[in-house]
């Protein structure tokens, strides 16, 4: 079976996260991914004429939006036959009717503008900031380019999602306005707070040299992200099954571009530029 255990190279500062090399796969698992990958992208490349470990990010990236596009339509499929049998009642109206009851004038205030962040506007300027910033951070444009696929794959999977289920949001009545029109099923600012926070987080303790500060980013950016997703059901604007398909399909989307970004690094090992081209 293909391998992508590789002789390779000390890793630069940006291609390890402590010491842990991110080129280097240490689960069988793993290894069987990325190895067929790997393989695959070398012959693309030589195909196409493209440099192989760019072949291996965008084939990654294909490859894992096709599998959660199928995943997605399935399990709204598989819910809407719950809905069908047994309602919301069983989970999704008594914790929204627990939502109702807690809020208060202030605290649905807060929570609208904590909510906004994660909305049309105030996500993308939060994705765009961070791509630069860590850009001129590392010196280098690959957090940009990592968050512009993954930016796109998660507002095509979130439209996607919502325009096969179609499932019907919370009665205005229980919800606080502004209220919204579109489909509620995933939710679209937990699945893009989910994809945009998370790789933030992956870039950072990458850039980060001490795991008291990793661990800082990665509990801050964890909390942010299920916080996101939370008052989208304390405001009535979504059902909790919508919010946990949210954070499921993101955290499937977050994990096929990492796993992209290191099967890039891989092929970068085995087909290193020629110096005389330099």
């Amino acid at each position: 079976m293909p391998s992508a255990d590789f002789q390779r190279p000390a890793p630069r500062e940006d291609e390890r996260i402590g010491t842990r090399d991110l080129a280097e796969w240490r689960t069988a698992a793993g290894r069987f991914v990325a190895g067929w990958l790997v393989r695959v992208a070398e012959v693309l490349g030589r195909l196409f004429r493209w440099a192989a470990a760019n072949v291996g990010l965008v084939l990654t990236a294909v490859v894992g939006l096709v599998v959660i596009g199928v995943l997605t339509t399935v399990s709204g499929e598989v819910y809407e036959d719950v809905v069908d049998q047994d309602g919301i009642a069983a989970l999704d109206q008594p914790v929204l009717d627990a939502a109702v009851r807690l809020r208060t004038p202030d605290s649905a205030r807060w929570a609208t503008d904590f909510t906004d962040l994660g909305g049309t506007v105030g996500m993308p300027v939060i994705a765009v900031v961070a791509a630069v910033g860590l850009a001129l951070a590392w010196r280098r444009w690959m957090p940009v380019v990592l968050m512009a696929i993954a930016a796109a794959g998660s507002l095509l999977l979130t439209v996607t999602g919502k325009d096969l289920t179609g499932r019907a949001r919370p009665p205005q009545s229980l919800a606080v306005p502004p209220y919204e029109s579109s489909a509620s099923f995933p939710s679209g600012h937990t699945l893009n707070a989910t994809v945009v926070l998370g790789l933030t987080a992956y870039l950072l303790v990458i850039w980060l040299p001490r795991k008291r500060w990793r661990t800082v980013v990665i509990g801050a950016l964890g909390t942010f992200i299920v916080a996101m997703g939370l008052s989208r059901v304390f405001l009535g604007h979504h059902w909790l099954t919508d919010v946990v398909a949210g954070w499921a399909i993101g955290l499937g989307w977050l994990a096929t571009v990492i796993t992209g970004h290191r099967v890039m690094l891989t092929l970068d090992r085995r087909h290193p530029p020629d110096p005389q081209d330099a």
